[in-house]
């Protein structure tokens, strides 16, 4: 029993940033009861990538012991905006914009959940219930000055940046999501961290057991300094292309690798080891252990053949061609499903002019993934990035506005 206890725990514990309190866990784990673990969905992106695919790649690995995943989708929440991390109020969601959203959720959080195991449910469905009087008495639970003790409300005051009241209730109603499905153990972010701990402090004060807080790391995005999001442009979907997938694993920072096998691959902690043993191997060819990643990562979200072939493309484009390893990037501005190769040349600013831009095509020096293109009228896909090359020394990496 205890064995399965500890071999339960050690599964748990892997990649985690925290867990409080542990010992409380340990007591929910010694019940033989089917836990219910909480993870609330953001409703104002339907895409997910791999910074929240660390989420619930944990979240599965509570499934494979046998545990249910609830996920809550925040579509009452959503109209308010959590303020979490952010310097101003953030927008708030419609009932439309919720609901196309989640569609292409649901679909895409089932690439790494198990359907049998996995619970979805709408706050809504309990929040817009609530009375006045329900929600003054949950109020009256959480003061002022517990709140301001969080980062972004705390620095929002100090600067004199308004706080309208309304996003004092999103911890208070995101605590009630945990009362209302009874958690056993609520996991997200650190950045979610004193969401989480409020719900603690509402389920002790309407005499339930409080749920265990779990926080994973939150994964740098390709930029290297920010936390991997849409809103940054620095992340790779996991429903993107197995070619756009390699081509931005590729540009990973070499500082990040470790963290990515860790908490994108969930390397434990034998195959960590070994992972560093060979970084530190004399021979060992970062480039090499970035490729292993990349194909490992489009093994996870398709299978081996996409990731070889990925893999050989990306070679035969980038390493045997000669090009360098750091190609600079232009990311255009506007959502489109194409454009004229004249305009994006001068768009890009590889060409001063739509004479330029087309004396070079003519010319037969521009390249689109190795394609040379010399028709002056032709019209680029702009469904995922691509290699331009123009001339035998200019390159660019142009990323498509999604």
């Amino acid at each position: 029993m205890q064995e399965d206890i500890d071999k339960s725990l050690e599964i748990i514990k892997r990649g985690t940033a925290e867990i409080t309190p542990v010992e409380e866990l340990i007591d929910k784990l010694s019940g033989k009861r089917t836990l219910r673990i909480k993870l609330g969905i953001d409703a104002s992106g339907p895409d997910i990538h791999l910074g929240f695919a660390v989420v619930l790649r944990k979240l599965r690995d509570f499934q494979e012991l046998g545990h249910t995943a609830v996920l809550i989708v925040g579509d009452f929440t959503g109209k308010i905006g959590d303020p979490s991390g952010r310097s101003k109020t953030r927008p708030q969601l419609t009932d439309k914009e919720i609901s196309k959203n989640m569609k292409s959720y649901a679909k895409q959080v089932f690439m790494i959940l198990k359907k049998d195991r996995t619970e979805f449910r709408y706050n809504s469905e309990w929040l817009a219930k609530l009375t006045p009087s329900q929600i003054i008495k949950l109020s009256s639970s959480i003061t002022v000055a517990r709140m301001l003790e969080r980062d972004d409300f705390s620095n929002r005051y100090k600067k004199r940046q308004p706080i309208f009241l309304h996003e004092f209730l999103y911890p208070i109603f995101q605590a009630y999501d945990s009362v209302a499905i009874k958690a056993d153990v609520e996991i997200g972010g650190t950045d979610q961290t004193f969401n989480f701990m409020i719900a603690r402090e509402i389920m002790r004060e309407m005499g339930m057991t409080p749920q265990v807080v779990l926080t994973m790391p939150l994964l740098v995005g390709l930029d290297g300094k920010m936390k991997m999001s849409k809103s940054y442009e620095n992340y790779i979907g996991i429903t993107e292309s197995p070619r756009q997938m390699f081509g931005k694993a590729m540009s990973i920072p070499d500082s990040l690798m470790e963290t990515y096998f860790e908490l994108v691959l969930s390397y434990d902690k034998t195959q960590m080891m070994k992972l560093r043993r060979q970084s530190k191997d004399a021979n060992t060819n970062p480039r090499d252990q970035k490729f292993r990643l990349a194909k490992e990562i489009i093994e996870l979200y398709y299978d081996r053949t996409q990731a070889e072939t990925s893999a050989n493309e990306f070679e035969e484009i980038f390493k045997r061609k000669g090009l360098p390893d750091d190609i600079p990037e232009f990311k255009l501005a506007e959502i489109q499903p194409k454009m004229w190769i004249v305009k994006l040349l001068t768009t890009t600013n590889i060409a001063q002019s739509n004479a330029e831009a087309r004396r070079l095509i003519e010319q037969g020096g521009v390249e689109i993934q190795g394609k040379r293109i010399t028709d002056t009228n032709a019209e680029i896909p702009l469904s995922e990035s691509f290699l331009l090359k123009v001339g035998k020394r200019r390159f660019l990496k142009v990323i498509p506005k999604q």
